[in-house]
């Protein structure tokens, strides 16, 4: 194997050591991160949202920026703004980047910012440019958000747009730990303590991986077989919930109201040629494809009030394509 997936393997066994019971969070960073995507991680508090991103950014060594979201943020607080200043007794307007010109953003509690707020920083997350007095700035590369929201708190909150969530490589659900993983998060937690304490160096050292190991995985992933038969098999999954009313044998039709958009065949081929290539493969199979659909489709769909009524959620509207759709 190459010196790239080694080291993105290396960095992913490390983040599960540092952020303990989380798994799946871990592997939809790395999986985001080499597919040039963004994440929305949707937990309770406590539940180490914020740790496994700056890990990850620590890990890698690369600029780091938090952004806390609140109802008073302005765009100019996340984008950056013109300031004024004078050289050589000459007035003069310079831009002065904010928190997004990192390579990991977090923005931590993003429905607590209002829509504009939002909006800016997801034009960034699109274009991966700021605009400011009609000069172009590029955002560097690797260029990566990560952002929290709490599924309990509504109030004072602004839910984002579906065409908004739409720009989120994945949604991952992060969900508290089991006992054992409990009990280990409380020894992590007092070593990290008793290291701290200490004076020993190379206690608190934290491994750095390379970041062009990074990037040589993103061109690496681009390099992965993948079928027509597998294509197609995203086509379908993603057509199904666009015309539900093909399969009458299941409830879709009475689950789903608006299906996915075309972002989500890109995202999903894109995120099951990364599983294929962190699972050592150089080729796509579909259960990379169902390894991935959850995070890929869950915030994709709009449920109706039906479903609602029912108490189905998107993981189960989910489950019943997967089980409608035959590979073909």
């Amino acid at each position: 194997m190459s010196l790239a997936y080694q080291s993105i393997i290396a960095l992913e066994e490390q983040l599960n050591k540092s952020v303990i019971g989380q798994e799946n969070v871990v592997r939809a960073l790395i999986l985001s991160l080499i597919s040039g995507g963004h994440v929305l991680l949707e937990g309770l508090p406590g539940t180490a949202k914020t740790r496994s991103v700056k890990l990850l950014a620590e890990n890698l060594n690369i600029a780091f920026g938090r952004i806390q979201f609140t109802p008073d943020l302005l765009p100019s607080d996340v984008t950056g703004s013109e300031v004024y200043r004078e050289v050589n007794g000459k007035p003069d307007l310079s831009f002065k980047p904010g928190p997004i010109f990192n390579s990991i953003v977090l923005a931590d509690e993003i429905n607590r910012a209002p829509a504009k707020v939002q909006a800016a920083l997801l034009e960034a997350m699109e274009e991966k440019t700021v605009t400011a007095a009609g000069v172009t700035n590029n955002l560097p590369n690797p260029f990566m958000v990560l952002a929290t929201q709490n599924p309990i708190e509504q109030e004072g909150t602004y839910p984002l747009p579906e065409a908004q969530m739409d720009r989120f490589l994945m949604k991952v659900e992060v969900f508290y730990p089991d006992a054992d993983s409990e009990l280990d998060i409380i020894r992590l937690v007092r070593s990290e303590e008793q290291d701290a304490k200490s004076d020993n160096d190379s206690n608190q050292a934290q491994p750095h991986f390379d970041i062009n190991t990074v990037l040589e995985g993103k061109e690496a992933i681009k390099t992965i077989h993948i079928s027509e038969t597998v294509e197609k098999y995203i086509v379908d999954l993603v057509m199904a919930t666009r015309k539900p009313e093909l399969y009458p044998n299941g409830s879709l039709s009475r689950w789903i109201s608006v299906g996915a958009s075309p972002r989500a065949s890109i995202a999903l081929d894109r995120c099951a040629r990364a599983s294929a290539w962190i699972e050592g493969r150089d080729f796509v199979s579909p259960d990379d494809v169902r390894a991935v659909i959850h995070a890929v489709l869950g915030h994709r769909i709009t449920l109706t009030f039906d479903a609602a009524a029912d108490s189905i959620s998107s993981k189960e509207v989910i489950n019943e394509i997967l089980d409608l759709v035959v590979l073909a």
